[in-house]
């Protein structure tokens, strides 16, 4: 039952050590075989970035590195492959009541992808990011060598790895706690209509780690518009009279929504990790997903973010969106607003007063983040930076709350219309005025100097230069602003 009635589960059993290091030679070889001076990149067959990738680098050999390598239910711990997605993952660690303390909430986002960028959930408000539970990794940099880092060695890479995506290696093995899971979740959707109450009722449940007197297992929030905010408080429980099932005619998101007070809902473990994935939060309805009579013909096992990219890659290639809908009604394009942003609890009711006025886009996303408990040790070590983790600095014992966002805005919804990314640009200028960042997985406008500012300041060139003087791979400036 821990693994719930999810269509898709799948058990997963561990590939073992001697495919690891197989797979580790043919990456290695692959590398060699690169041509001096060429610079490399993943052979990946999937991505969960918005933002465009260059082409003319070469690709590695990952094939045999998608797998979990061991696991041991003792100490709770997990050694995972770095291209290992985390739906796999899950289906290897929850037969054994155990999960990765934070479980990003699309089911092909890959753990060595979560850890070299940014990943958050509903744990993060007890747990931190999914590198606050690395043990240590093996990282391909490059020089073309293996370094393992860990929180006592090469401590220096170990610490500016987090939001370095790719720019100053790969992990090819990572080794993760684990945390005891329950087989249900108990939901309570408590709903606000005042933002200023909801912010601070959000920020004291995330402090405390309580709600209503009782432990939190998971805490996130959806805000549909000034006047309707729900907080979803997640309680663990080895029981349940009954559990919804949201891969069916029910939408998730959806469910949340009532008139008062609170709502009660019963999900298995694996059904609550996976609650957003299965109409891609709420993103499905651009393609008719949550129109009941689509909804009945479109296969289950479809109804999934995955499936959903590929729709998204025709319609980039062709255009399809413009083409058919706006192009003959003689509307302009749409300016892609897909971002997610982290703001200090304080200023989360200013930042979507703003943001509802300044956009159509609803329903958002909220999570609140608190680095864990006894993380600060890592200050210090090597480093001079003040933050733990220096590229993507956020200080202890604060609380900040991520607001994600995915939707679009007319191109000429700035006025005036100003050059691409016109919106996207209104909305850093606000995020850096409230003294906030957002994460660098979709596109970024930032020039150099505010990006440094933001982003370890010249923190990644001195790392690059000890691990990657040949610059195989792209600065993190140019791979994420630029799009090198």
């Amino acid at each position: 039952m821990l693994y719930g009635r999810t269509v898709d589960f799948q058990r997963v059993l561990p590939v073992g050590w001697h495919a690891h290091e197989e797979a580790v030679a043919a990456l290695l070889e692959s590398f060699r075989q690169v041509p001096d001076g060429q610079r490399v990149r993943l052979a990946k067959k999937t991505s969960n970035l918005f933002r465009s990738r260059g082409t003319g680098s070469v690709g590695l050999d990952v094939d045999g590195l998608r797998g979990v390598i061991a696991i041991d239910p003792v100490a709770k711990t997990a050694d995972v492959q770095g291209m290992c997605t985390y739906e796999d993952l899950v289906d290897a660690t929850l037969p054994y009541g155990l999960a990765p303390l934070v479980v990003p909430q699309l089911k092909t986002i890959t753990l060595g992808g979560a850890v070299s960028g940014m990943g958050v959930e509903s744990t993060s408000f007890r747990n931190g990011l999914p590198h606050e539970s690395v043990i240590e990794m093996d990282v391909l940099v490059g020089t073309g060598e293996i370094i393992t880092c860990s929180r006592e060695h090469n401590v220096a890479l170990f610490r500016a790895f987090p939001n370095s995506y790719g720019s100053l290696g790969y992990a090819v093995r990572l080794k993760i706690e684990l945390e005891e899971v329950a087989p249900f979740i108990e939901l309570d959707h408590v709903r606000f209509d005042d933002l200023t109450a909801f912010q601070d009722a959000l920020a004291a449940a995330a402090a405390s780690g309580e709600w209503d007197g009782r432990a939190l297992h998971g805490l996130d929030a959806v805000a549909f518009s000034p006047s309707e905010q729900y907080l979803v408080c997640a309680f663990q429980t080895n029981d349940a009279p009954g559990v919804s099932d949201y891969t069916r005619d029910a939408i998730y998101y959806r469910s949340l929504q009532h008139p008062s007070g609170v709502h009660h809902d019963y999900l298995t473990i694996r059904d609550y990790i996976w609650r957003w994935d299965t109409d891609w939060f709420w993103c499905s309805r651009a393609f008719g997903t949550q129109n009941p009579k689509v909804r009945k013909v479109w296969p289950r096992e479809l109804r999934r973010s995955a499936f959903y990219w590929k729709l998204v890659g025709l319609d980039k290639k062709y255009d399809l969106e413009y083409r058919f809908l706006k192009k003959p009604k003689h509307l302009p394009r749409t300016e892609r607003v897909v971002q997610d942003i982290e703001v200090r609890d304080t200023q989360l009711a200013e930042f979507l007063d703003w943001f509802f006025q300044a956009s159509d886009i609803e329903p958002v996303w909220l999570c609140p983040i608190r680095l864990r408990e006894g993380v600060e040790t890592l200050a210090g070590v090597e480093l001079e930076e003040r933050a733990p983790w220096p590229l993507y600095p956020l200080e202890p014992g604060t609380t900040w709350i991520n607001v994600g966002f995915w939707s679009g805005v007319p191109a000429d919804h700035v006025s005036p219309a100003q050059e691409p990314g016109a919106f996207n640009k209104v909305i850093e200028r606000k995020v850096s005025q409230l003294g906030g960042h957002k994460s660098l997985y979709s596109e970024a406008f930032y020039d150099r100097a505010e990006f440094e500012q933001l982003y370890g300041g010249d923190l990644p060139e001195r790392i690059k230069a000890q691990y990657d003087p040949d610059r195989r791979f792209p600065g993190l400036y140019e791979k994420t602003v630029e799009n090198a």
